[in-house]
């Protein structure tokens, strides 16, 4: 496993190639936005040194690549005008031009020898900034430069301003830009993309912790990756005749749960546990109307499944309960919840202070979170020398937290999984994991 060495070369600010105009100076943060964790949303995509005779696709003329990425960026900025302003408390975000963080790097070594075996927290190296220290700037940039010529851009989302879905759209949007494929007028302004605050207003939400489950000390994540294969086995393993065969995130979400819940148990009894599963949602396509893919802000919640421990239970027969439980929590996220969260947001504001409380506080409750990123646009960003050869998630500040991307190619899946120190060493030995899992990290 290879150590970066990453060396800073320069830093600067990118503005918006046009001025935001003044009727939209101030941009409301929505509800949702108000209550997403107050931590920078990370991606790393890595794009292979590729000589050609066009000269777009020859990292060697880096001068000029840069150059061209930081133009396609300013004008790709007034398109996303919010992006440029800064961050006002927990409510608004002045659109004042001010530009977002560029930084340029050096990195030792070659691409290709990192990304066969990579490990999530030095991918933080990558990133220009730390995730949970969230200033009032929105975005940033840092791109990579190996000694091979290969390429790693590493960008940074504060997720009080959106979540993953608006994060892989913009990312896309500049990329399509850059290479030529897409344009955009330094004079347009499509407001109609952010109109979050207007679906979900803006609350006083204070008493609320939005830095609620970060968590920096002990905690170590890990990247584990189960070919088609593997998957088609799980879900194989817990179909049962009277349902739908599970998906394949379902299915490796059962796995992983209920390999956690046999490596962490308590070898001599103990008080019986019960686990709070937590599955993110996308909204966007439920709600009336459905709202478009690219559109901007925090349209996401999350399910909560309690699910007890239970002894001398066979391990297939868990996961049909885990299956059978998170679907029947997932079928409330409908319309009629949506209507529910827009006209009654205080309600729900005062569920997550409690339930906050629940999973944090009291000790005989554990929390299991998954977000799945499967079948996002992750393998989309052209900006003009071919997309990615890979695309990494970094470290993130969370417990007992999964992440599901899928592989470039194959219909695998790599779960990048956090937990403490403790507990991973106990979950990486798991006998039935370590099986199931691929041995070859391409």
């Amino acid at each position: 496993m290879m150590n970066l060495q990453v060396e800073v070369i320069s830093t600067e600010i990118i503005k918006p190639s046009s001025p935001a105009p003044h009727h939209l100076r101030r941009y409301q943060l929505s509800f949702l936005d108000q209550v997403s964790p107050l931590v920078y949303n990370p991606l790393v995509l890595f794009y292979a040194h590729n000589v050609s005779t066009n000269p777009k696709k020859d990292h060697s003329n880096m001068s000029s690549i840069t150059d061209h990425l930081k133009r396609s960026l300013s004008h790709v900025l007034t398109h996303y005008y919010p992006l440029a302003g800064r961050l006002i408390d927990n409510t608004f975000i002045d659109c004042n031009d001010e530009g977002v963080l560029y930084s340029e790097t050096r990195v030792k070594g070659q691409l290709l020898d990192f990304i066969q075996n990579p490990n999530p927290s030095e991918l933080n190296r990558l990133l220009p900034f730390q995730l949970d220290k969230v200033t009032e700037i929105t975005f940033g940039v840092q791109v990579n430069v190996f000694e091979c010529g290969g390429i790693a851009i590493g960008a940074c989302l504060s997720h009080q301003v959106a979540d993953a879905l608006s994060f892989f759209t913009f990312l896309n949007f500049w990329a399509s830009v850059a290479s030529g494929s897409g344009q955009v007028e330094s004079t347009s302004y499509p407001s109609d993309r952010f109109v979050s605050a207007n679906l979900f207003q803006p609350k006083n939400t204070s008493g609320f912790d939005a830095r609620s489950g970060i968590i920096n000390d002990n905690i170590v994540s890990k990247r584990f990756v189960f070919n088609a294969s593997a998957i088609e086995a799980l879900r194989t393993k817990y179909a049962q005749t009277d349902e739908k065969l599970p998906s394949r995130v379902e299915a490796l979400s059962a796995f992983i749960w209920s390999r956690y819940v046999a490596a962490t148990q308590d070898p001599h009894g103990g008080p019986q546990k019960t686990y709070a599963v937590v599955h993110a949602v996308n909204l966007r396509p439920r709600m009336e109307p459905p709202l478009p893919p690219d559109s901007f802000g925090n349209y996401y919640r999350v399910t909560m499944t309690l699910i007890p421990t239970l002894e001398n239970e066979e391990e297939c027969n868990y996961g049909f309960l885990f299956i059978k439980q998170v679907r029947e929590q997932l079928k409330k996220i409908d319309k009629g919840y949506v209507r529910r969260l827009q006209e009654g947001a205080n309600e729900h504001l005062d569920f997550l202070k409690d339930s906050s409380y629940r999973v944090l506080v009291k000790r005989e409750m554990v929390s299991f979170s998954f977000t799945s990123l499967c079948r996002f646009p992750l393998y989309d960003a052209d900006f003009g020398w071919g997309k990615p050869t890979w695309v990494g998630s970094p470290a993130l500040t969370f417990k007992n937290l999964v992440v599901f991307i899928d592989t470039k190619n194959g219909g695998g899946i790599e779960a990048y999984v956090s937990l403490t120190v403790e507990d991973m060493a106990k979950f990486e030995a798991d006998k039935e994991l370590v099986a199931c899992v691929h041995k070859s990290d391409t």
